[in-house]
C-alpha cells in the first residue's frame, strides 16, 4: 500500500496575501518630513534644555530683577557673612586687642610711671600710648593704630579672599548666578559685604577702646599731637572720623582679595594667598631701599590718620592714602569683574 505523497502548495498558497502599499503620494512625503523636521528640532531643542539645566545655567531670558530685589541679595549676604562663627570670632579677637592694651597699659603705670616713651610732641612720631593714662580716649587712637598693620587687614583678607572661593568650593556659586543675580551684580554685591565688614570690624576696635578706656582711665580734654588742647566733644568726633578713615585704607586690600578669590576654587588658598601678600607688601614697605616704590603700595599712608590729631590737621598724606585705595579698589576690581565674567563655574 503506497502512501499518498503528501502535497505541497505553491508558493502563491503558502504564503498570505498581503495587500501591496500603495506609492506614497508627493504630498505625503512633504508631510512625513516636516513632522520629522519638527521633531528633530523639539529634540535639538529639547537636548539644550537639558544640558543647560544641567550647566546651571537658564535656557530662556530672565525678567530683570528689580532694585529691591538687589537689596534683599545684599541683605542676605550680610546676614551669612556676620552669622558665620569664623566672622564672629574675627570680631572678637578684634575686641579683644584694646582691652588687652588697656590692662597692659593700667599695669605698667600702677606705680605712676608713664605708659610710653615720647610725648605729644617728640620726635618719636605720635606717641599715643604715652597719653592713655592721661585720657582714655587715646586708646581708641593706639587700639586702631596697633591693629591695622595687621589684625585689621588679616581679618579683611580672610573675608574677602573666601568671597567667591568659598561659595566655589561649597558648590553653591553655580546655584547663585542660576538665580537672576548676573555676575556683575553678584560681585558688586560681594564687594559691598566686604566693605562692610571693613567698617563695623574697624568700629568694633574703636567702640571697645573707648569702653575700656573710659573704665580704666579719665575722660576729658584732648591734647593734640600739635600741643594744643581741643574739647572732649570735638575728640570723639575725631575719633569717629578716625575710624571711618582706616575702615577706607582697606578697600584697596578688599578689591585686591577679591581678585584674588576670582582665581581659585579654594577658599583656604584664596585667604591664605591674600594674607601672605599683605605681609609681603608690608616688609617691602619696611625697606629703605625700596623708597622709590613705597608710596604706590597700598599700606603705605595707613598710618596718616594721625594727622587728625593734629592742630591743624595735615590732609595731604590722608588724601595719598584715600586716592591710593581707590585706585587700587578700581583696578583690582576691574580686574575681578573681568575675570569672574569669564570664568567657567562648574560648581
Amino acid at each position: 500500500m503506497s502512501r499518498a505523497e503528501p502535497t505541497q502548495a505553491g508558493p502563491e498558497e503558502a504564503r498570505p496575501t498581503q495587500a501591496r502599499p500603495e506609492e506614497a503620494r508627493p504630498e505625503d512625503k512633504a508631510s512625513r518630513g516636516s513632522k520629522a523636521s519638527k521633531g528633530s528640532k523639539a529634540s535639538r531643542e529639547s537636548n539644550a534644555s537639558e544640558a543647560s539645566k544641567s550647566e546651571g545655567v537658564p535656557d530662556a531670558p530672565v525678567r530683570r530683577p528689580s532694585p529691591w530685589w538687589s537689596l534683599g541679595l545684599l541683605r542676605s549676604e550680610l546676614l551669612i557673612t556676620f552669622r558665620r562663627w569664623r566672622t564672629l570670632a574675627l570680631l572678637g579677637v578684634l575686641a579683644a586687642v584694646p582691652v588687652l592694651i588697656g590692662i597692659a597699659v593700667k599695669i605698667e603705670t600702677g606705680d605712676g610711671s608713664s605708659g610710653g616713651p615720647g610725648g605729644p610732641g617728640g620726635d618719636g612720631g605720635p606717641a599715643f600710648i604715652a597719653q592713655v593714662t592721661n585720657n582714655g580716649l587715646f586708646l581708641v587712637f593706639t587700639a586702631l593704630a596697633a591693629t591695622l598693620p595687621f589684625f585689621l587687614p588679616m581679618a579683611i583678607g580672610v573675608i574677602a579672599g573666601d568671597a567667591i572661593a568659598g561659595e566655589s568650593n561649597a558648590g553653591t556659586l553655580r546655584y547663585l548666578l542660576v538665580a537672576p543675580a548676573g555676575r556683575t551684580r553678584l560681585l558688586l554685591t560681594k564687594y559691598a559685604t566686604v566693605l562692610a565688614f571693613c567698617l563695623v570690624a574697624t568700629l568694633v576696635v574703636a567702640l571697645s577702646a573707648l569702653t575700656v578706656g573710659a573704665l580704666l582711665f579719665p575722660l576729658g580734654d584732648v591734647t593734640t599731637i600739635s600741643g594744643t588742647t581741643i574739647g572732649f566733644a570735638d575728640g570723639l568726633g575725631r575719633a569717629l572720623l578716625i575710624a571711618l578713615v582706616v575702615a577706607a585704607s582697606l578697600t584697596g586690600l578688599a578689591a585686591l582679595g577679591l581678585f584674588v578669590s576670582t582665581l581659585t576654587g579654594s577658599g583656604i588658598a584664596a585667604m591664605a594667598t591674600t594674607v601672605g601678600l599683605l605681609i609681603t607688601v608690608q616688609i617691602l614697605d619696611q625697606i629703605p631701599q625700596l623708597h622709590a616704590i613705597q608710596p604706590y603700595l597700598f599700606s603705605h599712608y595707613w598710618l596718616s590718620f594721625a594727622d587728625l590729631v593734629r592742630d591743624p590737621v595735615y590732609w595731604d598724606d590722608l588724601v595719598k592714602n584715600l586716592g591710593l585705595q581707590g585706585l587700587y579698589a578700581a583696578v583690582f576690581g576691574s580686574a575681578a569683574w573681568a575675570r569672574f565674567t569669564t570664568k567657567d563655574v562648574t560648581a
